[in-house]
């Protein structure tokens, strides 16, 4: 059962750094992953960049729930709890 849930948490990790990939590819103008991203948090919005990469977590979590296993879909949504927490931080501090 912790295997199942650790596995989830790395796969809900992997997807939301995979989104923020996508993500920055998508909004950073041509610039490199870490200048988007420094871009990103000098202006204040890398909040919203990892936002938009947790939404990969939502296939991940919706793939495991079709196969029944339930235990790997609670750690993507432990991730994506950690993730959202983490985005509330960068967004306050």
């Amino acid at each position: 059962m912790k295997k199942d849930i650790t596995i989830g948490l790395v796969v809900g990790f992997i997807a939301n750094l995979i989104g923020l990939f996508i993500a920055t590819k998508v909004l950073g103008k041509g610039d490199g992953i870490l200048d988007a991203i420094e871009i990103a948090n000098a202006q204040g919005f890398i909040s919203k960049l990892i936002s938009l990469g947790a939404i990969l977590n939502l296939i991940a979590f919706f793939f495991f729930l079709s196969k029944r296993q339930d235990n790997r879909a609670k750690g993507v949504l432990i991730a994506t709890i950690f993730i959202a927490i983490l985005t509330l931080l960068f967004k306050f501090i």
